[in-house]
């Protein structure tokens, strides 16, 4: 996936997608969530797992605040 479509994503998605940004398969992606080792963040609901895409931004450096904390944390 490029950046600009990385960027484009909802801002939680499966973790098929997530994997696929960080270049990961779907084995791979829910192997490494269900050990606890998925490279960022994994929310579990039920029996699915969604991933957050602010982690897997700043995990690949494409965090638009340039790693600055946002207003919430002011």
């Amino acid at each position: 996936m490029s950046a600009a479509e990385i960027r484009s994503l909802p801002a939680v998605v499966d973790v098929v997608t997530a994997g696929r940004a960080l270049g990961m398969g779907r084995t791979k992606s829910y192997e490494l969530a269900r050990a606890g080792r998925f490279p960022c963040p994994v929310l579990q609901v039920g029996r699915s797992y969604r991933v957050p895409i602010v982690g897997v931004l700043v995990l690949l450096g494409l965090d638009d605040r340039g790693g600055r904390p946002g207003p919430e944390s002011e």
